[in-house]
C-alpha cells in the first residue's frame, strides 16, 4: 500500500502548491543523486518545511522517506500517511529502532530526510546540530546532501497562527553540494552546519525581510527570539509539556 498512497501523496501536495498554495524556487536541484541512497539534511522552521524537501526530490524522480516522531502516529490523517507512505516514527525516549530503519533504508539506496537540529528553531536561526544524521550517514556509507527551505516559516510555525490555503508566500529552496561522512561525527557534523549555513545564506540573499516581521531573524531586522531566548522558550514548553503529563498520569492514577 506504501507506494499507491505515496504517489497520491505527491500528485496531492504537488497539485495543491501549483495551484494555492506557495511559490518556490529551487536552486541546486541536480545536487540530488538520481540513485542510491543518501541523507538529506534540513533546516527546521516550522510544520510544513518537509513539502519543499519532498517536492525537491519528487522533481528528480525520487521519493523523499522522513523520520517524524511517534507521537504522530496518533494525529489523522498524518498517522495514516505516516504507516502507508514508507515514513520512519521515531520514539524520542528509544530513538535506536528508527536510526536502525533510517541506516537499513539508505543501505537499500532510499533518501532519508532528517532535521540535525531535531526540533523547530523558534528564532530561524540553525540551532545547535545532533549527530544521527552524520553518524546514519557514515554507518550506511552514503552522502550527506544539506537542503535549506527559506519562507515556510511564513505558512506555520510554532506560536504563530497558520497560513496555508490560497498562501502565495515564495519560498526559496537550496541543496547543497553532497558531503561525504569522515570517520568524526564531530568534523563531519561541523562541516555539514557549514554548508547548510552557506544555504542558508544564499536563500536569504535577495530574499525580502520586513523590519520586525515575526518570521525574520533579528540578525536580518526581524522580530523573531534570537538563540538564547527562543533556548529558554524551548525549556519553558518541555517544562509544560512535563507538567501536563504529570497531572494526566496523576488523574490516571
Amino acid at each position: 500500500m506504501a507506494q499507491p498512497v505515496m504517489r497520491m501523496l505527491e500528485i496531492s501536495v504537488t497539485s495543491a502548491v501549483r495551484w494555492v498554495g506557495p511559490r518556490i524556487t529551487y536552486h541546486g536541484l541536480e545536487n540530488i543523486p538520481v540513485a542510491g541512497g543518501a541523507v538529506v539534511a534540513m533546516n527546521h522552521t516550522g510544520y510544513v518545511d518537509w513539502m519543499p524537501a519532498a517536492i525537491a526530490a519528487y522533481r528528480r524522480d525520487r521519493r523523499l522517506r522522513f523520520m517524524i516522531k511517534q507521537e504522530m502516529l496518533d494525529v489523522w490523517p498524518v498517522g495514516f500517511l505516516m504507516r502507508n507512505s514508507g515514513m520512519i516514527p521515531v520514539d524520542r525516549s528509544a530513538g535506536a529502532g528508527a536510526y536502525s530503519a533510517a541506516v537499513e533504508r539508505l543501505r537499500g539506496g532510499e533518501l532519508v530526510g532528517v532535521y540535525p537540529e531535531a526540533t523547530i528553531s523558534r528564532s530561524f536561526e540553525l540551532k545547535e546540530f545532533k549527530t544521527g544524521a552524520v553518524r546514519m550517514a557514515h554507518e550506511a556509507g552514503v552522502p550527506i546532501i544539506p537542503l535549506i527551505a527559506w519562507g515556510v516559516q511564513r505558512m506555520w510555525t510554532k506560536d504563530h497562527p497558520r497560513k496555508l490555503l490560497r498562501n502565495r508566500v515564495p519560498i526559496t529552496t537550496v541543496v547543497g553540494e553532497p558531503l561525504r561522512p569522515t570517520d568524526s561525527a564531530e568534523q563531519t557534523n561541523a562541516a555539514l552546519r557549514e554548508a547548510m549555513t552557506e544555504c542558508l545564506q544564499i536563500a536569504q540573499l535577495g530574499y525580502e525581510h520586513p523590519p520586525d516581521a515575526y518570521w525574520v531573524p533579528q540578525r536580518l531586522g526581524g522580530s523573531a527570539p534570537t538563540l538564547p531566548e527562543a533556548k529558554l522558550l524551548d525549556e519553558a514548553e518541555l517544562a509544560e509539556r512535563a507538567r501536563k503529563q504529570a497531572d494526566r498520569s496523576e488523574r490516571e492514577a
